[in-house]
């Protein structure tokens, strides 16, 4: 039972410290930059999808819709 405990527990720490390498490792190769998508994202939304977006957060306030934590 220890022994298993143990094996577990030692793969468990293998894997997070996999996980926050592989982790440290996009962010110093820079994976999660992408300014393009943030920026140019509103190129190709026509002003109707604008609008109706801005619409549908206006209709969320106005209800008092708070997400679910």
């Amino acid at each position: 039972m220890n022994s298993t405990i143990a094996m577990m527990l030692g793969v468990s720490i293998f894997l997070a410290f996999c996980a926050i390498w592989a982790l440290i490792w996009g962010v110093r190769s820079k994976q999660f930059d992408d300014y393009e998508k943030f920026l140019g994202g509103t190129k190709y939304d026509s002003e109707e999808a604008l609008n109706d977006a801005y619409r549908m957060e206006q209709r969320k306030k106005e209800s008092g819709y708070k997400p679910p934590d």
